[in-house]
């Protein structure tokens, strides 16, 4: 669908903005922006898309082929125009995951308007909690929040819960890389996004625990942070 497809699916929809009839307070009003052809709703209580993201879900596209036969998980997924934009065109179903409700809601709507509702499952939680140990994915796609928190007031616009990445910007990359150590299949990638390059080389430090199982392969560089790519170190 168009932007202006989902602007006119999304004045009928229930997330559309009202009046509280009483005090007259006015509900965070929905944008629709394009993300790399996808169109994508998303209001300020969720963190804005950013164009320099579509280098991931490009990415994505480019090894999905190649990779082994399963599932794509998306962590801390927002909105979820990354996964969504992964999987368009393909087969792949997407499970994506993300801790707050409007995010997830989003999510959902999203979906909807890209036609992808019968190949996307959405669980609300924090990532650590929310998988079977059983599952197993051929491709995670991770977004965590990764600015430190003493520089999250540099980005007023922003809400906080999706930003703050701890005191030094990678308490939840930490996570991301023992969710993504844990679900990922053999010969399966993950896409992990960092803030640059600084954080790059702190995802290599880390990998270097054994109980990780990964390794970093490489890594790209967008306008506005950086992608790395990792796959599990015993192959």
């Amino acid at each position: 669908m168009t932007v202006e497809d989902v602007r006119v699916l999304h004045s009928r929809s229930a997330m559309r903005p009202a009046a509280h009839r009483t005090t007259g307070i006015v509900a965070p009003v929905t944008e629709i922006t394009d993300f790399g052809g996808l169109a994508v709703a998303f209001d300020e209580r969720v963190l804005r898309p950013r164009p320099w993201t579509v280098l991931q879900s490009d990415w994505a596209r480019e090894l999905l082929p190649s990779l082994p036969a399963g599932d794509v998980l998306e962590l801390c997924a927002g909105v979820g125009h990354i996964g969504l934009r992964a999987v368009l065109g393909s087969d792949r179903r997407l499970l994506m995951v993300d801790r707050n409700e409007v995010a997830c809601r989003y999510a959902g709507l999203n979906a909807q308007h890209a036609q992808l509702s019968q190949q996307v499952d959405i669980r609300c939680a924090p990532m650590e909690r929310c998988l079977d140990p059983r599952e197993r994915f051929a491709l995670v796609i991770a977004d965590p929040p990764w600015v430190p928190s003493d520089d999250c007031g540099n980005h007023p616009d922003d809400p906080l819960h999706a930003i703050d990445g701890g005191t030094d910007g990678l308490d939840l990359v930490r996570t991301a890389l023992r969710v993504t150590g844990e679900h990922l299949l053999p010969w399966g990638a993950a896409l992990l996004q960092v803030a640059g390059v600084d954080q790059v080389r702190a995802v290599e430090r880390e990998v270097e625990d054994p109980a990780l199982e990964l390794e970093v392969l490489g890594h790209r560089v967008g306008e506005s942070g950086a992608v790395v790519h990792l796959r599990r170190r015993s192959l």
